[in-house]
């Protein structure tokens, strides 16, 4: 039992490091979430992200499933500004919030096979009905992917009996 202590603590250390700096996936759907935002009509100014939470990111044989919460924060830039590092953060402005979800194929360059985004004002996405929404919808995108292989089976049975013997 003794032996077992060591790769445990190991692992910890690697989950610690993986929260710390967000996986690639991770910075991209980001990104992602960012531009969704801003190309919003009624978005006028630039957003920065102000914290990434809850972070899940999962593999299966389909790809990897990404989710996760960004919180922005209004900057005194507009979003077309060209030089976006040098924005002051509004800190007493909106924050909203953005839940994402992606599912990645397993890809060298990861491909986005499904995603859902859903922006808004933290406790509006805290709502009982919108958060069960979000979570089914993720779910869904979480299974993208997946049972492609059984969506031909009885397409291909039919066309096999169809043949002439």
């Amino acid at each position: 039992a003794a032996g077992m202590r060591l790769p445990l603590a190991l692992c910890l250390g690697l989950v610690a490091l993986a929260t710390a700096s967000h996986s690639p996936l991770q910075r991209r759907v980001v990104k992602e979430v960012l531009e969704y935002f801003h190309s919003r009509s009624n978005v006028h100014f630039f957003f920065k992200e102000q914290a990434v939470e809850g972070a899940v990111e999962r593999e299966d044989p389909s790809g990897t499933f990404v989710q996760l919460r960004v919180s922005l924060v209004q900057t005194a830039c507009g979003k077309k500004a060209p030089r976006r590092h040098n924005c002051r953060t509004l800190e007493n402005r909106r924050k909203p919030t953005c839940l994402a979800c992606y599912k990645f194929d397993s890809s060298d360059v990861p491909k986005v096979l499904d995603k859902y985004q859903n922006c808004g004002p933290s406790h509006h996405l805290a709502v009982k009905e919108i958060k069960q929404r979000d979570e089914a919808e993720c779910r869904a995108v979480e299974e993208a992917g997946k049972a492609s292989d059984v969506l031909y089976l009885p397409g291909m049975y039919a066309f096999s009996k169809g043949l002439p013997a």
